[in-house]
């Protein structure tokens, strides 16, 4: 009778000190997690405030120092950006008073001579042209953007701060103001694609926001390039797109500490191709089932829609009958091509009346995770379609049963 009680004993001292060392271990392994830093992970602060935190311990590193600044402004020269962020309103925006904010460095270093030379002469006819000429060239430019970089060597993290925007131009006619906010990849691989907020009718933004990306050494910083995307948002339609500014981050000292900069904004570079590319599709028809086979195999000679050159598409496949959509499907995304191969099939179910109001519509787009998606090339098969389409459909209505495949020009989206 003694020797079960004692089993039972030791085995109940057993299972404690079991389940109290799975316990420790958990804790253990908890805290380890805690304290490591993922790769490319990054950090969002919007004014001094961690948004995406990530569960980081060292949030004071990144943030605004007080101490640190102050000794940044006292050995600040005179001809160095400066941002009094305390001048701004409530909107967090700066009064457009201030004449120095539309003036470009090399009018602030011109002596009061120039200034009347200039006034004597602006009699004369050649001085009428060049004042025509200034004013042509102001309504050209699309504003100035602000920005600091850093590389903290501790945690191994590269820091952009989108400080502001100035001088922007009015995209609605309307109330002549923009709603403008900022895209941001960092190239060639566009691992890293992130945006500010948008701010509603200003043509002065004042974003502050930090971004502060994990797991990027500090020997592949001159590799980079930062890609800066401008634009207006737009509620009923796709956002207005004001400029863009690309920073090959080549030859950029990061080891002193943080580095000001601003670039002039320039147009959008889209090279212009001679055509929107090319669709090979596949169809079938099957009367006796009243279903329609699509295949959609491959997509060549695809314009440049991104700055590094490459894009990322896939095919969206719309079925209308009588124009109203019916079905629709999609094939995955493939990675930097310009020349994809897709085959992918879908079996869409027809309405008994037949293929007379039945039509497809495929759309070719470029993937992209930080906004909406842009339209590369669009095309349409049916009876009323132009062209091949129109030529396509009639085969496969004449011969049911039958795999049929050409290649399509696509049009504009």
């Amino acid at each position: 009778d003694e020797i079960p009680t004692v089993v039972g004993i030791f085995s109940a001292f057993g299972l404690v000190f079991s389940v109290s060392l799975f316990a420790w271990i958990c804790c253990q392994r908890k805290s380890s997690k805690s304290n490591k830093t993922p790769p490319y992970k990054f950090v969002h602060v919007l004014k001094g405030v961690d948004i995406y935190p990530e569960n980081l311990n060292s949030k004071k590193k990144f943030g605004a120092d007080d101490k640190s600044e102050a000794k940044n402004k006292s050995a600040m020269p005179k001809n160095s950006l400066h941002l009094d962020l305390e001048k701004r309103d409530l909107n967090g925006n700066f009064p457009k008073t201030a004449p120095k904010n539309q003036s470009s460095p090399d009018l602030e270093t011109l002596s009061p001579k120039h200034f009347a030379e200039r006034k004597k002469d602006s009699v004369s006819p050649d001085s009428l042209k060049s004042i025509t000429s200034l004013s042509s060239e102001d309504k050209d430019k699309l504003g100035t953007l602000f920005f600091s970089l850093e590389y903290n060597f501790e945690k191994k993290a590269f820091v952009v701060n989108i400080k502001e925007a100035r001088g922007l131009p009015a995209m609605d006619e309307q109330s002549m103001t923009s709603d403008p906010y900022i895209k941001m990849t960092i190239l060639p691989e566009k691992k890293h694609k992130v945006k500010t907020r948008v701010l509603r009718k200003t043509l002065d933004p004042a974003f502050d926001e930090t971004f502060t990306f994990y797991g990027i050494p500090y020997s592949q910083i001159q590799d980079l390039t930062l890609h800066f995307m401008i634009l207006s948002f737009d509620r009923f339609s796709r956002d207005d797109v004001i400029g863009e500014v690309l920073i090959p981050l080549a030859g950029i000292e990061l080891t002193e500490g943080r580095l000001l900069m601003d670039r002039e904004i320039i147009k959008r570079n889209v090279r212009k191709s001679s055509g929107r590319g090319e669709l090979l599709i596949s169809l079938c028809y099957q009367s006796t089932t009243n279903t329609l086979t699509v295949v959609v195999l491959k997509a060549r000679h695809l314009p440049k829609s991104d700055v590094s050159g490459l894009s990322d598409p896939y095919v969206k496949v719309n079925l209308y009958h009588a124009k109203k959509r019916i079905s629709k499907k999609k094939t995955h995304v493939k990675k930097c091509t310009p020349n994809a191969v897709f085959n992918e099939l879908f079996v869409f179910d027809i309405p008994c009346e037949g293929l007379d109001d039945i039509s497809i519509e495929f759309l070719v787009l470029d993937s992209d995770r930080g906004s909406r998606n842009e339209v590369i090339g669009r095309l349409t098969l049916g009876s009323s379609a132009e062209g091949t389409g129109g030529e396509h459909w009639k085969e496969i209505c004449e011969y049911p049963r039958r795999q049929i495949a050409k290649w399509h020009m696509l049009c504009d989206g």
